[in-house]
C-alpha cells in the first residue's frame, strides 16, 4: 500500500521530504494482520529443533530460516486450568490476599498497556557497539544479543506494528492510556528518539541515516507512514535513553563518534572486566543498508584495517546526554509531539529541575495514581569513569520524592502503581518458584531490600511495573510478618514486561477490577504485535526468535517450545479504609 505526499506533516525530517519528491510523492505503509489476539487467545510457539541441529553464528542471518532457528507456529492461548474440560486463560494468584475466597469481578476500574525496551536503533551510526555480538560464536552468552541482533534493521517498523495492535485492541475493549517503561532508544541519539516519538505520533519515518543507503530499494530502509497511537501515552526514563549503549557515561570520544564519520574503535570483548568505551582494539561496524539481511561492514580487529572504516556523518546522530545532564535533552523532546498528553507526563518543572519523576491520575473518578519513577543510575558530580552503570539506583532526591508521593497517596486514599524502568529485586525468571531466587538489578542487594521494606509501609501500593530485563516475570513482594502492624495489605505485586526488541517481542495489557468483596484483581496479559507476512516487523519476529536460540545454543534452548508469555489475575487485599473508598467505583461488569 502507499500513502500520498499530502499526508506528510510539516515536522517530518527534511530527508523524508526529499525521498517523497524522488519517489513521486508516496511512501510505504506497513499494515498489520487483520486479526489481532492477546496471548490469552492465541500464542506464538517456537518449533522444536533436534539436538543435532547444525550450529550457526549470530551474523549468519540468511541461515536462520534454513536451519529452522526462526521457525514458529500459532497455538491456543494460555491455559492454567487443572481441569481438562475447562480453560483458564489467566493464572489466578491470590497468595497476597488470604481473605480472598474467589469473589467475582464486580467492576472495571482501569485499563492500560505497557511497552518497554523498544531500543529504536540507528543501525548506520558509527557509535553503535555491534562487533562483540556480531563476531560471537553459538556458545557465546545470550547477553551479547544486546550488542548485535538483526532486529536492529527494523525497530521502527516493530514499534509501528505494536501501536497498530494496541489501536485494534482498543477498538475491541477501550484502553485508558499507555505507558512506555523506558529504553525507547538504544544509544541516547537524537534521531533515535525522534523516530520513537514520530512513530507514536503517526508521522512519516525515515528509518536510515548518513548516506541513507538502500532507502529506495530495501524494505527496512524505505520511508514509511506510521499509524500513530489513538490513546494518551506516558513515558518513563531508561538507562539506554541516557547512556552510551545504555552502559556507560558519554565521553569526549563517544560524543565525537556519534556525529563523526569514523566507525568507533573499542575493545572487542564487551564482557571483559574493565571494558569501557575509551578502550580500543576493534572497529564496531555498521549496517550496510543496501543488503537484504543488513550485512555488517566496517567491523573487525583494528589490525585488519589499513585505514579506519568511514561512513557519511549525520548531525542528527548527536547524543542527547551532555556533561551537565543525562536526561534534560531527552525529556525536552516529548514536548515536540502531536499526540496526547503534551509532554507525555513531563512538565516544564521536570525540565527546570532536570528531574524525571512525576505522577498522574488517568481517570478522575477512579482513585488510582501512577508514580512514574526514574530509578536509573545517576553520575555523581565528580564521576568521570566508565564503569558499568546500566542498573538501577535512587539518590536522596528521588528517594525523598518517592516517599513523599507514597505518603500523599496513602493520606488521600489512592491506590498507587509505581512505573519504573528498573525492577526491584525480582524473581530470577519466569519459571522461578523459590522466593529467595532473586536478581539484584541495582547492583546493591541491600539497597533493594531496604527499598522494598520501605514500600511495604504503604498498604495502598498496588504494584510496581517495570521493564529492563526483557522478561515477563511476576514477583509477589510479600509483607514482612516480623514488622509490627504489617499484614497482607502491605504486600504488593511486581510485574515486568518483556521487550519489543528481543524474543518474545511482547507488550502487556493491564486490566484492574474491583471484586465483589472489595479486593482488587489486576489482569496482566501479554500481546504479540500483529504483523503482516513479509513485512519488516514479521522478519524481525523471525530474527528475534532465531537469535534467542543461536546464542548459548543447547539441547534445552533448541527444544524450548514455550511462548514465554505469562498471563495472570493478581489479587490484592486492601485495608478497610481503602475498601470503603472503592466500594462503588468503576463500571459494573455483567
Amino acid at each position: 500500500m502507499s500513502l500520498c505526499k499530502s499526508m506528510v506533516r510539516p515536522a517530518s525530517v527534511l530527508f523524508a521530504v526529499m525521498v517523497l519528491l524522488q519517489l513521486g510523492g508516496c511512501v510505504a505503509e506497513w499494515p498489520i494482520a487483520k486479526d489481532v489476539y492477546t496471548t490469552a487467545e492465541q500464542q506464538l510457539l517456537p518449533v522444536a529443533l533436534p539436538a543435532d541441529t547444525p550450529a550457526i553464528n549470530p551474523k549468519d542471518v540468511a541461515l536462520y530460516a534454513e536451519f529452522g532457528y526462526s521457525a514458529w507456529h500459532t497455538g491456543p492461548g494460555t491455559d492454567y486450568s487443572k481441569d481438562p474440560a475447562a480453560v483458564q486463560p489467566h493464572d489466578k494468584r491470590a497468595e497476597l490476599a488470604p481473605a480472598y475466597t474467589g469473589a467475582p469481578n464486580a467492576a472495571s476500574l482501569l485499563s492500560f498497556f505497557a511497552i518497554t525496551d523498544i531500543h529504536i536503533t540507528d543501525k548506520e551510526s558509527p557509535a553503535q557497539a555491534i562487533y562483540p555480538g556480531w563476531s560471537a560464536t553459538p556458545e557465546a552468552p545470550y547477553l551479547l544479543n544486546s550488542s548485535y541482533s538483526p532486529i536492529i534493521l527494523s525497530t521502527t517498523q516493530v514499534l509501528d506494528a505494536a501501536i497498530q495492535t494496541v489501536n485494534a485492541l482498543n477498538k475491541k475493549s477501550p484502553i485508558d492510556f499507555g505507558i512506555s517503561l523506558g529504553d525507547d532508544i538504544n544509544n541516547t541519539q537524537y534521531n533515535e528518539l525522534r523516530w520513537f516519538i514520530d512513530v507514536m505520533d503517526g508521522k512519516v519515518i525515515t528509518p536510515s541515516s548518513g548516506a541513507h543507503a538502500g532507502a529506495d530499494t530495501i524494505d527496512y530502509q524505505k520511508p514509511f507512514k506510521a499509524v500513530g497511537l489513538d490513546i494518551p501515552w506516558y513515558q518513563v526514563l531508561g538507562n539506554h535513553d541516557q547512556y552510551f549503549t545504555g552502559l556507560a557515561y558519554e565521553t569526549k570520544k563517544t560524543r565525537a563518534a556519534h556525529v563523526g564519520n569514523t566507525v568507533i574503535n573499542m575493545a572487542p570483548d564487551a564482557l571483559a572486566p574493565g571494558w569501557n568505551a575509551d578502550t580500543t582494539g576493534a572497529y564496531m561496524g555498521v549496517v550496510d543498508g543496501t543488503t537484504p539481511y543488513g550485512d555488517i561492514i566496517g567491523a573487525g580487529l583494528e589490525a585488519l584495517f589499513p585505514t579506519p572504516p568511514k561512513v557519511v556523518a549525520d548531525k542528527n546522530r548527536r547524543s542527547l546526554s551532555t556533561t551537565k545532564s543525562t536526561s534534560r535533552n531527552w525529556m525536552r523532546e516529548f514536548f515536540d509531539t502531536t499526540s496526547e498528553p503534551f509532554g507525555h507526563g513531563f512538565s516544564r518543572e521536570n525540565l527546570d529541575k532536570d528531574f524525571a519523576c512525576y505522577t498522574f491520575e488517568p481517570k478522575s473518578e477512579i482513585p488510582i495514581r501512577i508514580l512514574a519513577l526514574d530509578d536509573t543510575n545517576k553520575p555523581s558530580a565528580t564521576e568521570t569513569s566508565q564503569q558499568y552503570i546500566g542498573g538501577g539506583g535512587l539518590d536522596q532526591a528521588r528517594h525523598d520524592w518517592l516517599l513523599t508521593e507514597l505518603q500523599k497517596g496513602q493520606n488521600e486514599g489512592k491506590l498507587m502503581i509505581i512505573a519504573a524502568h528498573i525492577p526491584i529485586l525480582p524473581l530470577t525468571d519466569l519459571t522461578t518458584t523459590d522466593p529467595t531466587d532473586v536478581e539484584s538489578c541495582f547492583g546493591n542487594i541491600e539497597e533493594e531490600k531496604a527499598l522494598l521494606a520501605t514500600l511495604r509501609n504503604y498498604p495502598n501500593l498496588l504494584m510496581v511495573i517495570a521493564g529492563h530485563r526483557h522478561l515477563n516475570t511476576v514477583t509477589p513482594q510479600t509483607y514482612d510478618p516480623t514488622v509490627p502492624g504489617q499484614g497482607p495489605e502491605n504486600s504488593f505485586w511486581e510485574v515486568e514486561t518483556a521487550s519489543l526488541r528481543d524474543f518474545p517481542q511482547q507488550l502487556r495489557v493491564f486490566d484492574i477490577c474491583r471484586n465483589s468483596d472489595n479486593t482488587v484483581s489486576v489482569f496482566v496479559t501479554n500481546v504479540d504485535p500483529a504483523v503482516s507476512e513479509g513485512s519488516p516487523a514479521a522478519k524481525s519476529r523471525n530474527y528475534a526468535l532465531g537469535l534467542k536460540r543461536i546464542y548459548g545454543a543447547s539441547a534445552t534452548t533448541l527444544a524450548d517450545t514455550t511462548s514465554h508469555a505469562y498471563n495472570a489475575e493478581l489479587v490484592k487485599q486492601l485495608t478497610p479504609e481503602m475498601q470503603a473508598i472503592i466500594a462503588n467505583c468503576g463500571t459494573p461488569l455483567e
